[in-house]
């Protein structure tokens, strides 16, 4: 199960920008999975209260949002989605296309409760 590893290192940004910003909570975590990452969502958040024990996300919210699969055609330049195992233009319907996004784990948002300086 890869998605500890993932886990793992989304709370080690997760707490480098905590640090950063002298935050002593984090609230929510927002991430932004493309269907062609290899990343089972459902592993993940199985996966993270795990990782995330004894860390400032400890109870955080974890939201995975899912990104769109997108392409452009190299014969005609379109910028169109496209559907998981079926990478074509949706404008001329050629297969020759390279993939924009779908492919991403992003970390998009992160709510954290930030400390008084003393």
């Amino acid at each position: 199960m890869h998605e500890m590893s993932i886990c793992t290192a989304l709370l080690e940004q997760v707490q480098r920008i905590a640090k950063e910003h002298n935050a002593s909570r984090i609230e929510k975590i927002v991430l932004q999975i493309g269907p062609l990452s290899g990343i089972e969502t459902s592993l993940l958040t199985h996966a993270y209260p795990l990782a995330a024990a004894g860390t400032v996300a400890e109870n955080a919210e974890l939201v995975i949002e899912s990104s769109p699969i997108r392409v452009k055609c190299t014969r005609c330049g379109a910028v169109t989605e496209a559907m998981l195992n079926r990478l074509v233009c949706r404008e001329c319907g050629d297969f020759r296309t390279q993939l924009i996004s779908g492919d991403e784990m992003i970390l998009s948002q992160l709510e954290m409760t930030i400390s008084s300086p003393e």
